[in-house]
């Protein structure tokens, strides 16, 4: 058997393949699972997924590229419209501020969303926006020991060693003369 003929074990569904599919603005790799393709789309995780892939019909486990055109604009359609098949705690943006609507968002309009909400902090002087804007931690985390931007404060014992064996050798040299 030669390297050029096909073996009969290869599957035929492999020249079906969709290599990538696209939700939104997001391309998603085909070569995976339903239900880890998904997990590559910002705003959509391990749960979300296995919720979009029920509510689409569609088996979570199966090749996402191998699906039918049917299956997977069925999947699509289910990630555009997400906040009507989910309750309403479940949603990543509840109460928006200015619509007031809940919707749970994906992909680039989470990142937008995100960036306005900072911005709003920002422009009335609120105690995250003001973290946001020094380039602080917003969360309350501990900031005495970490997240330290500036040089180590700690003792640098190289510069220490460099230093005595710079002054030795100085000293050597001055016997030396």
């Amino acid at each position: 058997m030669s390297a050029e003929e096909p073996q009969d074990d290869a599957p035929e569904e492999e020249e079906d393949l969709q290599y990538f599919v696209r939700i939104g603005a997001t391309d998603l790799d085909g070569t995976k699972t339903v239900e880890r393709s998904l997990t590559d789309m910002k705003g959509i995780g391990k749960r979300t997924a296995r919720i979009v892939a029920e509510a689409a019909d569609v088996d979570r486990h199966a090749t996402f590229g191998l699906l039918d055109d049917d299956d997977i604009d069925a999947v699509v359609d289910v990630v555009q419209n997400f906040d009507q098949h989910i309750p309403e705690w479940m949603a990543n943006r509840r109460s928006d501020f200015f619509s007031g609507e809940t919707t749970h968002e994906t992909g680039s309009d989470l990142e937008e969303k995100r960036r306005h909400d900072i911005n709003r902090m920002k422009m009335i002087n609120s105690y995250k926006g003001v973290r946001h804007q020094r380039g602080q931690k917003v969360r309350g985390q501990r900031t005495k020991s970490t997240g330290r931007t500036e040089g180590t404060i700690g003792v640098n014992v190289e510069a220490i060693k460099e230093e005595a064996a710079e002054e030795a050798a100085a000293a050597e040299e001055g016997d030396e003369e």
